[in-house]
């Protein structure tokens, strides 16, 4: 939340991404679809080699940073708990559930947007995947009054 006068890059950005979803059915399908579609990638990501997950965290994690220190440590949170579920995994197993939950997740994703009657955010600024786990994370931060 910014408490100043001149909006930061990710309250704009937060402002635009909620744009096309302010559907209630939209929102819960985000809240469910998001951390699976992050999930998914990662566990793509940990087939080829666990350092390339983790590499694409570490990232992701610069890109956040820049845009919110706090959100960052939300991010850092989610990832090492999901990195640490994909080490527990049978290797064999990730690729191919990864692939069916990206899969699904994206349907989820697209029914939502069905519903909501607007198009997916990314398709007009790809910067908007990034944001779509820290609109979901907004609201967590908002219900326990934290700042972002």
């Amino acid at each position: 939340m910014n408490t100043g006068s001149e909006p930061r890059d990710i309250d704009t950005l937060l402002g635009k991404y909620s744009e096309s979803h302010l559907n209630h059915t939209n929102e819960i399908i985000h809240f469910i679809c998001v951390p699976v579609i992050v999930f998914s990638l990662l566990g793509i990501l940990w087939a080829f080699h666990p350092l390339v997950a983790v590499a694409a965290a570490a990232a992701s994690m610069a890109y956040y940073i820049k845009l919110s220190r706090n959100f960052a440590i939300g991010m850092g949170v989610m990832a090492l708990f999901m990195l640490g579920i994909l080490a527990l995994l049978p290797p064999m197993s990730i690729l191919p559930l990864s692939i069916a939950i990206f899969v699904l997740a994206w349907i989820g994703q697209f029914i939502g947007h069905k519903i909501e009657g607007k198009k997916p955010s990314f398709l007009d600024d790809l910067r908007f995947l990034l944001i779509g786990p820290l609109f979901v994370l907004s609201f967590l931060y908002r219900r326990l009054k934290l700042a972002w």
